[in-house]
């Protein structure tokens, strides 16, 4: 969508927010020992004492509130009885709906003992969606995201998953602009327009180049098989650069 009024800003932030604080909340909870399925009762307690409803169950009938995936799962884990270890590498993403708008989020938590490797990608997993928000800005071509995430990779010796692409959003939780490529990608013609909702979300990884599904109609795989992280933040692009929407309360 494009942002035409004050109070659609003002609706957007509050969702945002909502759903960093979820991820927050979830990932301070991430321990040794906890299933996926309890992670996600904690998530879906912050979204419905704020009002709000998980995206992917509303839109989707996605069997959780949130999606959480562990080690090999990369995107769209279904939460259940897998229960978190020590070493794990885990993404929690959120997504949600309230009074009409929608935000999404996500981010990758090594556990301890930490693997040095790990931890360097988990870091630049962030970095990696910072260069990407640093191209946004309205009257740029939406393709300078892409050519910088991917330069970023290629300096750094990791490889992007090119089938899982940020998405527009807003009124609903994909809409156009659709795919929107976080790696190179000489097709992309489009342009930032001013007021534009959309998010950003590099998939980082060792190895991997592509996301396979598995045996459910959801769970997503590294292809080849490699640590991969994700990092996301929904944002309104302007003149001056992209206004941040996910972030908890605080603003941290």
């Amino acid at each position: 969508m494009i942002i035409e009024s004050e109070d659609e800003l003002l609706k957007l932030k509050e969702i945002g927010r909502i759903c960093a604080n979820a991820l927050q909340v979830m990932s301070a909870s991430l321990e040794p020992g906890i299933t996926t399925l309890e992670l996600d009762q904690i998530g879906r307690k912050v979204l419905e004492e704020a009002g709000a409803r998980s995206a992917p169950e509303l839109c989707y009938q996605f069997p959780g509130a949130t999606c959480i995936s562990v080690n090999e799962e990369i995107a769209h884990g279904i939460p259940g009885q897998r229960v978190i270890r020590p070493g794990d590498l885990v993404n929690i993403d959120v997504s949600a709906e309230k009074d009409g708008f929608f935000s999404d989020t996500g981010a990758s938590f090594s556990l301890a003992p930490h693997k040095s490797k790990i931890e360097k990608l988990c870091r630049d997993g962030k970095r990696a969606l910072w260069v990407g928000l640093n191209q946004v800005k309205s009257g740029e071509p939406l393709a300078r995201i892409g050519q910088a995430v991917g330069a970023f990779a290629v300096k750094n010796r990791y490889t992007l998953v090119a089938n899982l692409a940020s998405h527009g959003i807003g009124r609903s939780l994909h809409e156009e602009p659709a795919e929107l490529s976080t790696w190179p990608d000489p097709s992309e013609k489009r342009m930032i327009t001013e007021g534009l909702v959309f998010t950003v979300e590099p998939f980082l990884s060792l190895g991997a180049t592509w996301a396979e599904g598995g045996d459910d109609a959801w769970t997503l795989y590294a292809d080849p098989e490699a640590p991969t992280v994700q990092y996301e933040h929904t944002i309104v692009a302007t003149r001056n650069g992209p206004v941040i929407l996910t972030l908890p309360e605080g603003g941290a």
